[in-house]
């Protein structure tokens, strides 16, 4: 599948507001960290609303390629890049608003936090997404 860009934004909206959510309430009601609160759902629309920019540039590279395609590997890549610019804006560098003083945010659970949902959206979309949305992947990604 070569993913078309509002097929990506479709994508990553969709399994960020759902599997993203259902992974983030363990954090978010205090089973897993040690400071429950809301804080687990603005890294999760941080990561939603500069994912969507990424997409872009994403899609501008992925044309470079023979393929035209956007392989596994390239999407570890692509989680591990947006990681880090999310967790400098929050914790690092302090421009992107937390409803919590940046110090309290510990940066194992962040790190904890991300990961789950990475893998958690990124296991979705390479199977429960085929399987729910069977020409998910001859429309280029889009859903709807």
């Amino acid at each position: 599948m070569t993913p078309t860009l509002f097929g990506r934004w479709q994508t990553r909206l969709l399994l960020l507001a759902t599997v993203g959510i259902f992974v983030s309430l363990p954090f978010a009601i205090g089973l897993i960290g040690n400071a429950p609160g809301i804080i687990y759902f603005w890294i999760l629309a941080y990561v939603a609303i500069f994912g969507l920019c990424w997409d872009v540039l994403y899609n501008y590279l992925q044309k470079f390629r023979w393929d035209r395609d956007w392989p596994a590997a390239y999407q570890l890549f692509a989680g591990i890049w947006e990681f880090i610019f999310v967790f400098c804006g929050v914790k690092i560098l302090g421009f992107l608003p937390i409803p919590i003083p940046k110090e309290e945010l510990e940066p194992t659970v962040f790190f904890i936090h991300y990961s789950i949902v990475w893998l958690a959206v990124f296991i979705s979309s390479q199977s429960l997404m085929r399987l729910i949305f069977p020409r998910w992947r001859f429309r280029g990604g889009e859903w709807l």
